[in-house]
């Protein structure tokens, strides 16, 4: 079985000039050797295909894959995302992770809001805010958070994003207008505990693998999980394996808002806790960093016992029971394969039972 691999590789946008900033989103090379690694030591043919260009270029030329590994985050626009699953599904080529609806929603945090909170799902009161204009018209109580409305990986979160007063939400809704060149989200602030949940599989069968709680030190910016923080977690974060009453409660938000959206396969959901003591939905994504050091969810299923080979073999797994691949004979074609499958299909995922009671 023959998957290609799509990827935003960050030293080549890096080196067409883009910032530091602009590719925060993108993939070291390190991670894609990370998955092809561990793809051929599962026994599968791998071909690195690169960004949605190469990809491009490659359908062109007539080349084909019996599943692409799609990590690809794409760099304009609010599809950026659904560009490769698009081009895949227009070849009906299978691939792991959501389809084009659920990650061009997805990254829209206000279209996305809107449809779990269709859902019966607690979240935070928001407005989105198109041009300055609209700022005075906002009716919410302070204090507010705001943040562009189709960014990652936190960009765009400084301390001034959590909002006390009329003034402040003025200017920096103004900065983060003229900065980002989209439209803004603010929503009520939120004080308590902060999650992030990991889910693995589709509709009924997705389950959450883990929860971890997100604590800032004394040395990093308080209250919000800023673009900064993140960027330097090692001395200003520390992640945390918790499964106590609330994260609990977290846990089946998450559960409950992935199947909302009509997530795919594996994803990540943050949630955070109200001034009531309940936890809301925040955002959702459903194309998570796969850095082995450095991404949340590979951290978050570290902390919860299940190794980055682990992980990977997990996905592949309900990526193939979606897919039906498994009865399929192109899957065992190769050396050992069919053992391989055979593993994963009696394969426990760590905590299902426990967390499928939530």
């Amino acid at each position: 079985m023959k998957i290609g691999i799509t990827y935003d590789l960050r030293d080549e946008y890096l080196a067409q000039g883009f910032s530091l900033e602009e590719t925060a989103e993108f993939d070291k090379s390190e991670t894609i050797d990370a998955i092809d690694g561990k793809l051929r030591s599962m026994g599968f043919e791998t071909e690195r295909i690169g960004n949605v260009f190469q990809l491009t270029r490659a359908l062109a030329s007539g080349k084909r894959w019996d599943l692409v590994f799609n990590i690809c985050e794409g760099m304009n626009g609010y599809g950026r995302e659904a560009q490769v699953p698009a081009l895949l599904d227009a070849h009906n080529i299978p691939y792991t992770f959501s389809d084009p609806l659920v990650l061009g929603m997805a990254l829209h945090k206000g279209m996305t809001k809107r449809v779990v909170r269709d859902q019966g799902v607690a979240t935070p009161d928001f407005a989105v805010i198109e041009s300055p204009r609209e700022i005075a018209q906002v009716n919410l109580p302070f204090p507010l958070f705001a943040k562009p409305v189709a960014e990652g990986t936190s960009k765009g979160i400084t301390p001034v994003s959590r909002i006390n007063n009329q003034t402040e939400l003025d200017t920096t809704c103004r900065m983060l207008l003229k900065k980002y060149r989209q439209p803004i989200i603010v929503e009520t602030y939120l004080p308590g505990r902060e999650f992030t949940v990991g889910i693995l599989g589709s509709g009924h069968d997705a389950v959450a693998i883990g929860i971890m709680e997100v604590k800032l030190n004394e040395k990093a910016e308080q209250g919000i999980y800023s673009y900064h923080n993140k960027e330097n977690y090692k001395g200003l974060v520390e992640y945390c394996a918790v499964d106590d009453e609330m994260a609990r409660k977290s846990a089946k938000v998450a559960l409950a808002s992935w199947k909302a959206i009509g997530g795919r396969d594996v994803g990540r959901v943050d949630i955070r806790v109200d001034a009531k003591g309940e936890p809301n939905f925040i955002e959702v994504n459903p194309l998570p960093g796969m850095n082995p050091a450095n991404s949340d969810l590979p951290i978050l299923a570290r902390l919860n016992g299940i190794s980055y080979d682990k992980l990977i073999e997990m996905i592949m797994f309900v990526v193939m029971r979606r897919l039906k691949l498994f009865r399929q004979k192109a899957v065992p074609a190769t050396d050992g394969m069919a053992d391989k499958l055979c593993l994963l299909q009696q394969m426990r995922i760590p905590r299902m039972r426990k967390v499928k009671s939530f």
